[in-house]
């Protein structure tokens, strides 16, 4: 008898939880479809307004920086070009470790390298 009622009380305890999820889900629903005209005024406002996700707020530094001419930049990665192909020369004559791994005499190091 104590397991037919236990047994009763869980199946009624489940009847209530499906219940209450059937209700929840079917609520959503209704409300949706109630509140679809605020909705779509609500995205037609949204719309017309600009989209601020991305600040388009200008950088101070950027515009006290003087500029680089592009020859300047280009003279300096041919010189690197050339002081990384002697030192790939070097090393093919001679292979050694230390050669491999020592630090190169261009400006623009690659710092990744240990």
């Amino acid at each position: 008898m104590d397991m037919l009622l236990m047994g009763a009380c869980l199946a009624m305890f489940g009847i209530a939880v499906a219940c209450l999820a059937f209700g929840a889900a079917t609520r959503d629903a209704r409300q949706a479809q109630a509140s679809a005209p605020a909705i779509e005024k609500e995205l037609a406002k949204a719309a017309a307004s600009p989209a601020h996700f991305f600040v388009n707020v200008p950088a101070p530094g950027i515009a006290a920086r003087p500029r680089v001419p592009i020859e300047v930049l280009l003279l300096q990665l041919e010189n690197h070009v050339r002081l990384e192909q002697a030192a790939a020369e070097c090393f093919l004559e001679a292979p050694d470790a230390a050669r491999l791994r020592s630090r190169t005499t261009s400006p623009l190091v690659n710092w990744s390298i240990n």
